[in-house]
């Protein structure tokens, strides 16, 4: 596998930006294609068969662009689908999970609040992860429902999705959560307002940094690490390339999205 080969990254839409981001920060010379699957977001709802396939459809994808690792930036994704790949295909996969460790770590409350997709919170990886750290924490568990198709529609700051969380946070508030974790590559693009949602001592944590160091680690380790210089990153969506070009933050917005039908 040639060092130079790009950095493959997928997820069910534009929400996985969040974590390309970081692996753009940190590993600024790397060439990376982002692949957003619009069409079928969100992953949420889906069987976990229809997220296998998805998945599979979505690796090939990369595999035909010359990725030399696959970052699943989806947590339904991953969740449902990575120890398929992973047991499929010889490139590595890195995968991304609910941050459940740190804050359980953390907490004083001992109260910790996880909002993602019914596909992640219903998945047996969440199961494990959540019955490890639900024994000296409580932790309370939210459907983030409708979130990821208004994100989707480009409805990030709109009242009703202020709404949707007010609605959605209640429990949590209630329950007196000192963490919240976002299960969900799409969720940081809420922290805004969730941040006038919820009360200030609150933390919120997600998992965009952590997936960008482990995909450092692991192409040190495979020693595929580039040498070249910085190349321009790649943006494909079967969707709306306006949508996934306004969500990237500025200054990172000035490369063009392309359309794909795949």
């Amino acid at each position: 596998m040639s060092k130079d080969k790009p950095i493959g990254i997928f997820d069910s839409g534009v929400g996985g930006t969040s974590i390309w981001k970081e692996i753009h920060h940190l590993l600024p010379l790397e060439h990376t294609i982002y692949l957003a699957d619009s069409f079928n977001a969100p992953y949420g709802e889906k069987s976990p068969e229809e997220i296998v396939r998805l998945s599979i459809k979505n690796t090939e994808k990369l595999l035909e662009m010359g990725a030399k690792i696959i970052v699943v930036a989806c947590n339904t994704a991953t969740t449902n689908a990575i120890t398929h790949l992973r047991t499929s295909y010889s490139i590595p996969f890195i995968g991304i999970e609910p941050a459940i460790k740190p804050a359980a770590l953390q907490t004083r409350a001992k109260c910790i609040g996880i909002l993602a997709t019914k596909g992640t919170l219903s998945s047996n990886l969440f199961a494990k992860a959540s019955d490890l750290y639900s024994k000296d924490n409580k932790i309370v568990e939210v459907v983030g429902k409708g979130l990821v198709e208004k994100i989707e529609q480009g409805q990030k700051d709109a009242r009703v999705v202020h709404d949707m969380l007010t609605e959605l946070l209640e429990p949590m508030i209630q329950a007196g959560i000192d963490y919240l974790v976002l299960g969900c590559s799409h969720y940081p693009y809420l922290i805004p307002t969730l941040k006038k949602i919820l009360p200030p001592h609150v933390q919120i944590i997600d998992s965009g940094m952590a997936v960008a160091k482990q995909t450092r680690v692991v192409l040190q380790s495979l020693d595929l690490l580039t040498s070249e210089q910085q190349q321009i990153p790649e943006f494909f969506t079967n969707g709306d390339p306006e949508i996934l070009a306004d969500i990237i933050p500025a200054p990172l917005n000035s490369f063009k999205v392309n359309y794909l039908d795949f």
